[in-house]
Formats: C-alpha cells, sequence, structure tokens
C-alpha cells in the first residue's frame, strides 16, 4: 500500500466502526484530550472511564487543575496507579496557566516539552483537538505498525523507536488528522490486539507484512524478560479508639511520592520506637492477610497488622502525619494496597474484632 492508501483504508474503517462515543471524544477540548491521553498511558479504557469523569466533574477546566491541591489531584487519581502522572498533570497545569496565559501552545514541539506529555501525547493532543497533522506512536499505534511493516528489534530501543517514528510520519495523512489518530488508535484497541488480532476484520491485512509472514503475534518484539526482584516490609495500621488509622504523607518523588501511606517497618520489633514517637501506647494486634503488590521494576510482599494504640491520638506533633478517619475519610491520595488495608482494617473494627 502507498501512504495514501493506507491511510484511506483506516478513515474508511474509522467511519464504519471506529470509536466516536468515549467521555473525551464529547465536547472535545486539549484539557479533555490531554487527561484523558494521561490516564490512558498503560491503563485500559475499561478502567479510566469511571476516572475520567470523576476527574472532570471536580476539576472540568486546566485552571481549576492548576489551583487544586496536590491532595485532590491524588485522591482523583487513587487506584489508577503510575502517581508520577498524576503529579505531572498538576505541574503542568500550572505551568500552562502561569506561562501560556491558560492555553495550550498550538505547537508539538511545545507540547512535548511540558512535564509528563512527550512526543506521542503532544501529538494526540495537537491532533485530536487541533487539527494539526502529528504523528503518534501510543502502545496501540506502535504494536499496528510494527507488524505492518515487520519491524525488527525491541521498540522500546532507540533505533528502533526512530524507525517507527519514520513509519508514522510516512503514514500519516495531510487531512483529517484527528480522525486518522482516533482510527489508528481504536484499530489497535479493538483489532490489532497483543495475543490475538482479528486479522481477517483488519482493513491492512493486504499490506501488513506481519500478516503475510504469518507471524502476527511474534511483533512488535517483546522486551527482554527480567525477574522482578521481591521485596517485603511490614505495615502497621495503628488504631486509635475513635478508629483512625494512623498515615503519614510519603515524599514528593520516589515510590508513591506524595501520596499518604501507611508506616514501613522491617519486623515487629520496630514497633516500639515507632510508638514512642508518637506517644502511643500498643494494646491489641492481629495480623491481617497478606498482599503483595507488583510494580514495574520489582514485587511488594506486604505484611500487615492492625494494632489498637492508646495515647494522644488526639492530633500528631510531626508534619506530613495525620489520623484518617475511616468512617469519615477525608480526600487525599493513596496507594492502591493502602487503600485496600485500610478497607480491611475497617471491616475488622466494625465488627468488634479488636474489642
Amino acid at each position: 500500500m502507498s501512504p495514501e492508501q493506507f491511510s484511506a483504508a483506516v478513515l474508511a474503517w474509522y467511519d464504519r466502526h471506529g470509536r466516536k462515543d468515549l467521555p473525551w471524544q464529547q465536547a472535545i477540548t486539549p484539557y479533555r484530550v490531554w487527561v484523558s491521553e494521561i490516564m490512558l498511558q498503560q491503563t485500559q479504557v475499561s478502567t479510566v472511564l469511571g476516572y475520567f469523569d470523576r476527574f472532570m466533574d471536580a476539576l472540568p477546566t486546566v485552571q481549576a487543575l492548576a489551583s487544586a491541591d496536590e491532595d485532590e489531584v491524588l485522591h482523583l487519581w487513587t487506584g489508577l496507579g503510575y502517581y508520577s502522572r498524576a503529579r505531572n498533570l498538576h505541574k503542568t497545569a500550572k505551568l500552562i496557566v502561569a506561562e501560556h496565559g491558560g492555553q495550550f501552545p498550538q505547537c508539538v514541539d511545545q507540547l512535548a516539552a511540558l512535564p509528563g506529555i512527550g512526543r506521542s501525547t503532544a501529538g494526540a493532543i495537537a491532533s485530536l483537538s487541533m487539527g494539526l497533522r502529528a504523528p503518534i506512536l501510543d502502545g496501540n499505534v506502535k504494536r499496528v505498525l510494527a507488524r505492518y511493516v515487520a519491524q525488527d528489534g525491541y521498540p522500546g530501543e532507540p533505533k528502533v523507536a526512530r524507525q517507527l517514528w519514520d513509519v508514522a510520519e510516512r503514514l500519516t495523512p495531510q487531512t483529517r488528522v484527528n480522525h486518522y489518530t482516533q482510527a489508528m488508535m481504536d484499530l489497535g484497541a479493538t483489532l490489532c490486539t497483543r495475543s490475538k488480532p482479528s486479522c481477517l476484520l483488519c482493513p491492512l491485512k493486504a499490506g501488513c507484512r506481519a500478516h503475510l509472514l504469518g507471524r502476527e503475534t511474534q511483533y512488535p518484539v517483546p522486551k527482554p524478560r527480567k525477574t522482578l526482584p521481591h521485596k517485603r516490609t511490614l505495615m502497621p495500621l495503628l488504631a486509635n479508639p475513635e478508629g483512625a488509622i494512623l498515615l503519614y504523607r510519603r515524599p514528593p518523588t520516589g515510590l508513591w511520592g506524595g501520596l499518604w501511606s501507611l508506616p514501613e517497618l522491617d519486623n515487629l520489633t520496630d514497633l516500639d520506637p515507632l510508638a514512642a514517637r508518637h506517644s502511643l501506647q500498643l494494646q491489641q494486634r492481629r495480623a491481617l492477610p497478606g498482599l503483595t503488590h507488583t510494580f514495574s521494576h520489582f514485587q511488594l510482599a506486604i505484611e500487615p497488622w492492625l494494632i489498637t494504640v492508646k495515647g494522644e491520638t488526639n492530633a500528631v506533633a510531626e508534619p506530613d502525619w495525620l489520623w484518617y478517619n475511616l468512617a469519615a475519610p477525608p480526600r487525599l491520595g493513596l496507594a492502591a494496597p493502602v487503600k485496600t488495608l485500610l478497607k480491611r482494617a475497617a471491616a475488622e473494627l466494625n465488627a468488634g474484632e479488636m474489642s
């Protein structure tokens, strides 16, 4: 296929089968497209749907996001994971308001220079909301193009990525770029899927080299596998007589940056110094079911303990610590496993298991 035939086939398929009813496809603005694209990074559409609507209800404009507290932004993001996305979203909103008058730059290079955006997301914002000709290379499009040209090498390698960007640039049409961009993402999400591509329904099958070779699932070439290391931590849920749990805010950068979390200890003997630090008297303790949380670079085995305490539990003397009221929880950003453990603690305390 020539580039013109390629884009014509993609657009004809989009007109008949493309998705047109997603929330961020309604009342399109650069802000709505941007938020949706950041949420969709490494996250399925079905998961993002509810989060996007809640986020837009709470923070409908870039100005509202820029003026929001970080805790509110992280609270709205809780459960989506990869929390640096939310922190960069907040940071970028402030930059757009402060340095660009609240308007998104109408230039791919300027968009890509903003925190957390990058070339592909910049291309999506520019093409979907501004009608600018800008190629994209998100995970879905990368899979479609890698199969179409039978691209050798892992796309995460700079040389291979450059080759795929060249393909994307060559095939992106001059007109209807917004529909073409959406169509390419839809093709990857609905037909050219990772494990069971529906090649017989694909508008590109006649020119797809991977299909012609019968090697569709061998592209894109997967990342070389590495065994994930295992780490362990003990998380005490210190519950005061009112049923509140002691939490602390993690540093702004690094793992779960800026989120509220439970203390992390090596073993139970470390409980005494923690209790002394907060003038607490340890009472009953109960082991809760453990859980394992997988990060991109390691697995964390969490050993949770629910422990009742007495003492100075109306306030905390140190900044970045608080008593989290399980009955009327504040709007804070919580790491997903911490949110799960808080629910388990609430169930135990409500059942009177620790009385």
